[in-house]
């Protein structure tokens, strides 16, 4: 006599089918959990780190990989919660890392008579004298620049044209979406405002994108959110 399988068995059959079906395939993901260990889901894409903070000392995380921290010369050419130390970019832990009269402030180093406003903009100097740096502002969700976000680009631009300094454009979102959406939607304004500038003539060597997502925002409401949507150049 044939025997058939129970309707129970079926039902499991069909689902354990359908999830495998609907599972993404690797390094595509929609979770952590769809990873390897110690891997991080950001936008749809498995990957080793979500910013330096995931990687090792002495490492810093180059489009989702944990990569050595390049050598430098002068803070500038650090991603913004790191400062040169001993010729390699890594966030300090006291003040005495940071030279005589310097305070070390969230992995920062704030130098004594320092130039550089580390927060939301700075200044630069160069044989055309000091000129200000001011943040790139972005939309809503947006990436792409707005008019008046390409007029602040293009006075960067000027600006940076009389130094020769290594420059970061850091970027960052308001609080709202995911950490992981809004590390890459912070990835994609840097990267916006590094392609302008490029396009302006300022050697895309010296930029460099920092994405921070979600991590400095400060906004409770719009007129707060609208400031937290930037790219920060230093």
């Amino acid at each position: 006599m044939r025997r058939y399988p129970s309707l129970g068995l079926l039902l499991v059959l069909v689902a354990l089918s359908f999830s495998t079906a609907c599972k993404p395939t690797y390094p595509k993901c929609d979770s952590d959990k769809d990873c390897r260990d110690k891997e991080y889901c950001v936008n749809q894409q498995c990957q080793q780190c979500r910013d330096s903070r995931d990687c090792k000392e002495g490492e810093v995380c180059q489009a989702g990989r944990c990569e050595l921290a390049p050598k430098c010369t002068d803070d500038s050419q650090c991603p913004a919660n790191q400062s040169c130390i001993d010729g390699k970019c890594k966030a300090c832990a006291t003040d005495d890392q940071c030279g005589t009269g310097g305070k070390c402030d969230k992995g920062r180093c704030k130098r004594a008579g320092a130039t550089t406003d580390t927060g939301g903009g700075g200044t630069t100097s160069g044989g055309g004298g000091d000129c200000q740096l001011e943040p790139i502002y972005f939309d809503f969700n947006e990436s792409a620049l707005s008019t008046e976000a390409t007029s602040s680009i293009e006075r960067v631009a000027e600006c940076l044209k009389k130094s020769t300094k290594s420059v970061s454009l850091v970027g960052h979102t308001d609080p709202r979406g995911t950490e992981e959406y809004n590390l890459a939607l912070s990835e994609k304004r840097a990267q916006s405002v590094k392609d302008r500038l490029g396009r302006l003539g300022v050697d895309g060597a010296r930029l460099r994108t920092v994405p921070k997502g979600e991590l400095d925002a400060t906004g409770t409401d719009e007129s707060g959110w609208s400031k937290d949507r930037r790219v920060d150049v230093q």
